[in-house]
């Protein structure tokens, strides 16, 4: 199970008017994300990283049944909710709230914000999908209001098959995200500088 643990930077989040939540990847922690922050257009953002129990938000493969990923997803799932709650307490709206995560931690962006649809300031998922070995709709409701959502990944992946990427692309805008997805052939399991360029354009870049 996840304790609340979140490494900060960027502008205090009780004089910022945006925030960021950054979603580290299997194996890698709130410091390692947060060295993404730079490449961005989050200069004036307040920046919160969660930081996994044992560098892992969920043991298995994304692709695994969700309960074979139990507690620990629902744990993490948990833990996004505390701070977006966090945020939000400091009078900074959702619509004031941006997220971005690799790898796990884009597919724990995707799936925490596809239960919680609302108007967000964007999310960026470098490499990832909604989480389960079929996408359960069932768990997913709310309106984005038109949240610009960009995800990029590779084709093929080793993790990450463009079908599920699909899949979250579809469910996406059924709540009515304003989706962007490119698939990037053969780029391997990284994040690209055009993807950071589009996230900048797209997400980050709006006010």
């Amino acid at each position: 199970m996840h304790t609340k643990r979140i490494i900060t930077s960027g502008t205090p989040l009780k004089q910022a008017s945006r925030a960021l939540v950054l979603v580290h990847g299997r194996g890698g922690s709130a410091d390692d994300i947060l060295t993404l922050a730079p490449l961005l257009a989050v200069g004036d953002y307040a920046l919160l990283a969660p930081q996994a129990n044992g560098n892992s938000w969920y043991p298995h493969s994304f692709l695994m049944p969700q309960e074979d990923n139990e507690p620990w997803l629902s744990s993490a799932i948990d833990v996004l909710s505390a701070t977006v709650q966090d945020i939000l307490d400091t009078g900074i709206p959702h619509s004031g709230i941006y997220f971005t995560g690799f790898s796990q931690g884009a597919c724990l962006t995707l799936e925490f914000a596809a239960r919680h649809a609302v108007k967000y300031g964007g999310i960026a998922a470098f490499t990832g999908g909604l989480i389960g070995d079929h996408v359960h709709r069932s768990n997913y409701s709310g309106d984005f209001a038109g949240t610009p959502v960009f995800i990029g990944s590779s084709d093929p992946d080793m993790h990450v098959p463009v079908k599920r990427v699909r899949e979250t692309e579809n469910v996406y805008q059924d709540l009515n995200a304003g989706i962007t997805v490119k698939i990037y052939p053969n780029m391997g399991h990284t994040i690209s500088g055009d993807e950071i360029n589009i996230a900048n354009e797209k997400i980050f870049g709006k006010i």
